[in-house]
């Protein structure tokens, strides 16, 4: 390895950190600066840098080219910045990178990108994207359903990308063990197809057997060059989403974000509220407002939660109402997906089934004492709505959960004085403490990242066979249960501040369900040592060893 290979390998680079003995055993003495800096001045000045752009955007773009140079140095300021961070280097930021990405094109950041117009190669790019590293997770998605923005095609290998930072980041999931993956399918997009600069394949999207023929074809490859893979599906499209998570769940370590992430993290939000109100899930009727991949997901996992609990399938499902754009989803509505036709109810059980065709008159009939919105439709969540809502129900449990924020179902402040203050509010994005009536409530943030992270630390260091319905639900209980029911204005979700902790928290949580369940390869019994095993930490360590030619 040559000492320019070294300076552009973002796993080697030290940057100025190297000391003098390492820049003489690895020939870079006269290439970098000669002031030898240690990692925390390497942060400091990096931040001061970072602090100096004028927006988020910029923010993103200056934190992606150290990300691009040196791994270590970003995580490591990633790390003592997280909550500060999240929103610049995740969502919603990564909407405007994505929606530019092929004209902001820079560095691939060691992405595999497979096209289905060139199957043959598949095997070659995962070897060469992998480039001798240990592959344990791999971020995959095609981009079709972004939520929010849409089918962006090859752009959204950022969200890939964009994932396994927060894996790191907040779980101390290994950077060199991590692949985004990209498959293009084509796209959509009309603007995409007629930009020259876009740098994805310039055809619509391909459907039917040559997609579930290609997506196989990977999911295969992956398997046989690693074996010890966590697949986690991100942003697949909602015709598509579903079956591939069923085609696979039973036989591999896979995740769908989108339809469990924010299942779990929602019901964490839900039990949390719960043990605020002092009420049982039992108790309550859900109404999910937006029927798409999200919403319908969400829905089955807060279903299988009362199956868990001893209630039957028959019982369970008459707590359930979904409703979307034309309104209450019912049976006889030839439309319907297969994850939506669980929940869809018969006509004969209201009196005016024919007027349910809005929210408003859906939540007069049903007099829900839980609304969940995925539907990306602002504003939906009216003072009529909630007024009619918290009109039946003591302590409403309200979660606009559509971003970016533009997009959201409400505002929180709005919720907590139109219930008067007794509202227990989640939001998909973050929002500011509301104060009312002299009361300071924190308003939870159901993001994903608050889950998926330790869930794959959990299950990567358990070395699960399968991640099942019972370590999932061990994930939203462990988070569920940290919520402090005795403060005025508690939240309904850990803040995000403390993400590493809480990361920590469901890795063991998971990982001693999947010990306890036999489904584990460790030979240890004890969940912590497990995942304190595989935990990565950023500092730097010594190449001195690495040949130089």
């Amino acid at each position: 390895m040559t000492s320019t290979q070294i300076l552009n390998d973002p796993f080697l680079n030290k940057g100025t950190a190297f000391t003098k003995a390492e820049r003489q055993s690895l020939h870079l003495t006269g290439l970098i600066p000669p002031q030898v800096q240690t990692l925390d001045q390497q942060v400091e000045q990096t931040y001061a840098q970072e602090q100096s752009k004028p927006n988020n955007l910029e923010k993103r773009l200056f934190l992606m080219e150290i990300f691009n140079t040196n791994r270590i140095l970003y995580y490591k300021l990633f790390s003592q910045h997280v909550a500060e961070f999240m929103p610049i280097v995740y969502d919603p930021t990564i909407a405007d990178t994505i929606e530019h990405y092929s004209s902001l094109f820079v560095d691939p950041q060691n992405a595999a990108f497979l096209s289905i117009d060139d199957p043959d190669s598949m095997k070659e790019t995962l070897i060469n994207a992998a480039a001798g590293r240990d592959i344990q997770l791999i971020v995959v998605t095609d981009a079709e359903g972004i939520l929010g923005i849409g089918d962006w095609g090859t752009n959204g290998v950022d969200i890939a990308v964009g994932k396994l930072m927060v894996y790191t980041a907040a779980a101390g999931v290994d950077p060199s063990h991590v692949l985004p993956v990209m498959l293009d399918a084509g796209t959509n997009n009309q603007s995409l197809l007629d930009d020259p600069l876009y740098l994805g394949n310039h055809h619509e999207r391909i459907r039917g057997d040559q997609y579930f023929e290609f997506v196989d074809q990977f999911v295969q490859n992956a398997e046989d060059l690693f074996p010890n893979m966590y697949l986690h599906f991100e942003d697949f499209g909602r015709d598509n989403a579903a079956k591939i998570l069923q085609r696979y769940q039973k036989d591999i370590v896979t995740f769908n974000d989108d339809i469990q992430g924010t299942g779990i993290i929602t019901l964490a939000g839900i039990l949390g509220a719960l043990q605020i109100s002092k009420q049982e899930l039992s108790e309550q009727r859900y109404m999910s407002f937006g029927a798409g991949t999200a919403g319908a997901g969400i829905t089955a996992r807060i279903f299988s939660e009362l199956v868990e609990q001893g209630m039957s399938e028959e019982e369970a499902r008459k707590h359930f109402y979904m409703v979307d754009k034309q309104g209450m989803l019912f049976d006889d509505d030839p439309t319907l997906t297969p994850e939506q036709k669980p929940f869809a109810r018969q006509r004969s059980e209201f009196d005016n089934p024919d007027e349910l065709t809005n929210l408003l008159a859906a939540v007069k009939a049903v007099h829900p004492t839980i609304l969940v919105g995925t539907s990306t439709q602002p504003g939906t969540f009216t003072e009529d709505v909630i007024k009619e809502m918290a009109a039946h129900t003591q302590r409403p449990i309200i979660f606009p959960l559509s971003n970016p924020t533009k997009l959201a179902e409400a505002k929180a402040q709005d919720l907590i004085e139109w219930t008067n203050g007794q509202a227990l509010v989640a939001t998909g994005i973050p929002a500011k403490d509301v104060v009312y009536n002299g009361v300071t409530y924190q308003i939870g943030q159901a993001n994903n990242a608050l889950v998926y992270p330790g869930l794959g630390l959990g299950t990567l260091a358990a070395k699960a066979t399968v991640l099942n319905d019972e370590m999932i639900s061990k994930a939203a209980h462990s988070l569920g249960g940290i919520v402090d029911a005795s403060q005025p204005g508690a939240a309904v979700l850990p803040p995000v501040t403390k993400l590493a902790d809480f990361s920590q928290t469901v890795a063991q949580a998971v990982a001693a369900s999947a010990i306890e369940q036999g489904i584990s390869r460790v030979e240890t019994k004890d969940a912590a040592t497990a995942v304190n095993a595989i935990k990565w930490e950023p500092k730097y360590t010594s190449i001195s060893d690495h040949q130089i030619s």
